[in-house]
C-alpha cells in the first residue's frame, strides 16, 4: 500500500551517504544522529522529544511517566489498533473502551466522558484519557482537552499515524501534554524498521521519559536512578529519518493533492472522509466507507486495486481485551468496523 521503493530512490544519494556515516563513525546505538533527530522533531513540533524502541513503547513510556498502574482506569476508543490498548494492560492498568464519531471516527467526547464517569463509579481512579489520531486526521483536541482538566487526568495523544498533521495552528506532537508517535516503515514519516517518539510540553517530563527509556540511566554510567526500560532508536534509524525528513514536507503536500483526487473522483459514489474544519491531516490512510464494503474490495482486487481494512474489529472484541469494559457498547466502532475501506 505504500511504495517505500519509489521513496528510496527519489532519496538517493542522501540516504546511502547518511547510512554510511553511521557506519563509518560506528556509535550504533544513541549516537550523534538521535540527538540531532529530536531536535529536528522538537523544531518541527513545537515539543520537546524523546526517541525510543517503537510506537507501543512511546505510549507506555508516556503512562509509565504518569505512574500510571493497577487500579487506574485509562479511557481509550475501541476503533483503533491494539497497541493502544496493550500498552495500557502491560502498564497493569485498565483499560475502558469508549466510541467514536460517526463522522471524524475519532474519539468522541461525548462517549469519552461517560467512560470516564463508568470507571469512577466503578471503583477505578481515573487517570487518563488517550485519544488516536485516526488514519492521520487529528481529534478533537479542544474538546477532548477541556474533558481531560475537568475530570483531573492527562490526555495522552496517540499520534502513530498523524505526525505532521496539525490542528487550527498547532502541530502534531503540540496538541496534547504527552504524544506517542510511531516510525513503523508505513507511517507518513518511517524508518526501515521499528522507531517511536514521545512529545512532551513539559521539559520535566522529557528528562522522565528519557530516564524511563535508558534503562533508569541517569548521568554517568551505571547510575541507575529508578527502574526502567531498554528503548532507544537505534542511530541508523535516526539516520534515515533525518534524511526522510528533508522531503517530508512536500511529501505530506502530495499525499493531499492525491486524497483531493480521490474525494473529486469518488464523491457520491462512497461515503468520504470528513475534512473537520480547521484540520490538516497527514493521510496515513485514505478511507472510505461503503455499505457493501467487502464486495467492492474484491471487484477492486480484481481489477488490480489493492486495498486493506484498518480496522476489521473492534479492540474490546479481540480475545485478549474482552473482559475489559466498554460502558457505551461502541456501536459506531461495530459499524465502522464492517464499512471501512
Amino acid at each position: 500500500m505504500v511504495d517505500l521503493q519509489a521513496q528510496r530512490r527519489r532519496l538517493e544519494p542522501g540516504l546511502g551517504e547518511a547510512m554510511a556515516r553511521v557506519l563509518a563513525h560506528g556509535r550504533f546505538v544513541l549516537g550523534p544522529e538521535v540527538e540531532e533527530l529530536e531536535l529536528r522533531l522538537g523544531d518541527l513540533t513545537g515539543a520537546s522529544c524523546v526517541t525510543c524502541g517503537n510506537g507501543t513503547d512511546a505510549l507506555e513510556l508516556a503512562l509509565w511517566a504518569e505512574a500510571i498502574g493497577a487500579g487506574d482506569a485509562v479511557v481509550l476508543p475501541a476503533f483503533t489498533f491494539a497497541a493502544t490498548a496493550e500498552a495500557v494492560v502491560r502498564r497493569g492498568a485498565t483499560p475502558v473502551f469508549a466510541d467514536v464519531d460517526d463522522v471524524t471516527w475519532n474519539l468522541d467526547p461525548a462517549s469519552a466522558r461517560r467512560a470516564l464517569e463508568w470507571a469512577g463509579r466503578s471503583g477505578l481512579r481515573t487517570r487518563a484519557l488517550i485519544a488516536v489520531d485516526l488514519f492521520g486526521w487529528p481529534a478533537d483536541y479542544p474538546r477532548l482537552a477541556a474533558l481531560a482538566e475537568e475530570r483531573e487526568v492527562t490526555l495522552i495523544a496517540d499520534a502513530a499515524q498523524s505526525l505532521g498533521a496539525a490542528l487550527g495552528n498547532r502541530p502534531v506532537g503540540a496538541l496534547a501534554p504527552l504524544t506517542a508517535t510511531s516510525f513503523y516503515p508505513s507511517k507518513p514519516l518511517g524508518c526501515y524498521g521499528d522507531g517511536g517518539a514521545i512529545f512532551a510540553l513539559d521539559p520535566a517530563k522529557t528528562e522522565r521519559l528519557r530516564l524511563l527509556a535508558r534503562h533508569g540511566q541517569g548521568p554517568g554510567r551505571y547510575n541507575h536512578l529508578s527502574l526502567g526500560a531498554n528503548s532507544r532508536l537505534d542511530t541508523l534509524q535516526a539516520a534515515i529519518l533525518l534524511a526522510k525528513l528533508a522531503v517530508f514536507e512536500p511529501e505530506l503536500a502530495e499525499r493531499d493533492a492525491v486524497a483531493r483526487r480521490y474525494d473529486a473522483g469518488l464523491a457520491g459514489i462512497v461515503e468520504l472522509p470528513a475534512r473537520p474544519a480547521g484540520a490538516l491531516p497527514a493521510w496515513a490512510q485514505y478511507t472510505i466507507r461503503h455499505p457493501e464494503r467487502d464486495r467492492l474490495a474484491k471487484a477492486l482486487s480484481e481489477a488490480g486495486i489493492a486495498t486493506a481494512v484498518h480496522y476489521p474489529k473492534p479492540v474490546n472484541l479481540h480475545p485478549p481485551y474482552r473482559s475489559y469494559p466498554a460502558p457505551d457498547g461502541v456501536p459506531v466502532s461495530r459499524r465502522l468496523a464492517d464499512s471501512v475501506l
